[in-house]
């Protein structure tokens, strides 16, 4: 789709209901005023044409007098105004309708000449200095130009953290969420009884003690640890940095942080699953692990996907803790920049910004990914913040699911007792 085309697509949206019409294009032509008043920069396109400049200037306050006699009129007759109002009636209807893309259209000229335009002079001006100018926006894209080296390797480093770590997790959590799960079967020895105690008691204090510690705090004890253990085999200072560096302790801090919600989310999908899916493989013959490996895991990691993928977003943003560790993410490089220019809140707001773009991107990767596996996506969050997962649940089609542990246990005792 060409950028006309899209456009044109935007501006329907914005115009098609006649309801909204006059509000919401008096929002973009108020917006349209403000630039035109705005100082023209050096490379403005509009800089002689005065004429159509102020042409244009006075369209938009047209419109904004034409939805002022809307609104009166709305206001004076409450009641019955899609009867009486000429504005829902052809041809002012249609008039209308074509007036708003025009507002769109000017609005977004002005837009065009005023801030992108004024962007690119401000960029081009700086980018000829040979010092860090005073003022704000110049000092931001000197910088940039200047670090991009340094900003480019700390966001590929939390990139490489919050893929890598969370995949990892991702199996280290199958793992335990097996381990979480484990009960008491009537045919299990006192062997296997106690090794199912140990793993769900093991599951449980895990799940606990990292759920309950800041990521700040683990990343500082597995480093110098690490550290520590390496240091009593005798080995020099450069020896084990070759081992155990910065980003490899990070990496492990991520991966076991995420294990633990990774758990809680799987052990949540998991018992999404109609129970009566298990007990059905039950009475064909199948044992408790054969029913959970075969019928009712490969459902709840399907419920669960949402959530576990959102953990990926989580961990961009978590990431920029491990700078106190030394490792050289975005926010160790941010850091490092405003060391070099003695200026914070200018590289602040870069590093925002970049943060941003890295969870959007990841938020639309992660949407098209459950869209193929036709789940729904869940609101852009952290897994440790979520009461409940809820998710398509496997074999009844229901999208409004809750997986409130109390209410499943419930319905199973009520059932046992039927």
């Amino acid at each position: 789709m060409g950028v006309s085309a899209r456009l044109q697509k935007v501006a329907s949206f914005i115009t098609s209901d006649h309801r909204y019409v006059f509000l919401s294009c008096s929002l973009i032509a108020a917006i349209g005023i403000w630039f035109s008043l705005q100082p023209r920069s050096p490379m403005s396109f509009l800089a002689n044409a005065y004429t159509v400049e102020v042409a244009m200037y006075w369209f938009l306050m047209a419109w904004l007098a034409l939805s002022a006699v809307a609104l009166v009129l709305k206001l004076t007759h409450w009641k019955n105004y899609g009867e009486t109002s000429p504005f829902r009636k052809n041809p002012l209807m249609t008039v209308v309708r074509y007036l708003s893309y025009a507002v769109v259209a000017v609005s977004l000229l002005l837009f065009i000449d005023r801030a992108v335009m004024g962007f690119l002079s401000v960029t081009s001006t700086a980018l000829a200095q040979d010092r860090n100018p005073s003022d704000f926006l110049s000092s931001i894209v000197y910088m940039v130009d200047k670090s991009m080296g340094i900003i480019g390797k700390g966001v590929l480093t939390t990139v490489e953290l919050a893929t890598f770590g969370t995949i990892i997790a991702f199996f280290l959590a199958i793992g335990l969420v097996f381990l979480r799960i484990q009960t008491i079967d009537r045919s299990d020895n006192d062997f296997v009884r106690l090794l199912k105690t140990l793993g769900c008691t093991f599951a449980k204090l895990y799940s606990t003690v990292v759920r309950g510690t800041p990521m700040m705090v683990q990343g500082m004890l597995i480093y110098f640890t690490g550290f520590g253990i390496l240091s009593n085999t005798g080995m020099t200072v450069s020896e084990i940095g070759a081992i155990w560096s910065t980003f490899v302790a990070g990496l492990v801090t991520i991966s076991l942080n995420s294990t633990a919600y990774m758990m809680e989310v799987l052990r949540g999908g998991i018992e999404a699953v109609d129970p009566g899916q298990a007990e059905a493989a039950r009475s064909l013959g199948l044992s408790q692990w054969q029913a959970m490996i075969k019928v009712v895991f490969p459902q709840g990691v399907k419920n669960a996907i949402p959530a576990l993928s959102n953990e990926l977003v989580v961990n961009i943003k978590d990431s920029s803790v491990l700078s106190v560790i030394g490792v050289f993410d975005l926010m160790f490089a941010t850091k490092t920049v405003a060391g070099i220019y003695f200026k914070q809140m200018e590289i602040y707001v870069v590093a925002a910004v970049v943060y941003l773009c890295l969870t959007m991107v990841a938020s639309w990767l992660l949407g098209r990914f459950a869209k193929h596996l036709s789940v729904e996506p869940q609101p852009l969050m952290s897994v440790s913040d979520a009461a409940v997962t809820v998710g398509t649940v496997a074999g009844t089609g229901s999208s409004e699911y809750s997986l409130d542990q109390t209410r499943v246990k419930t319905e199973r005792e009520h059932k046992n007792v039927q």
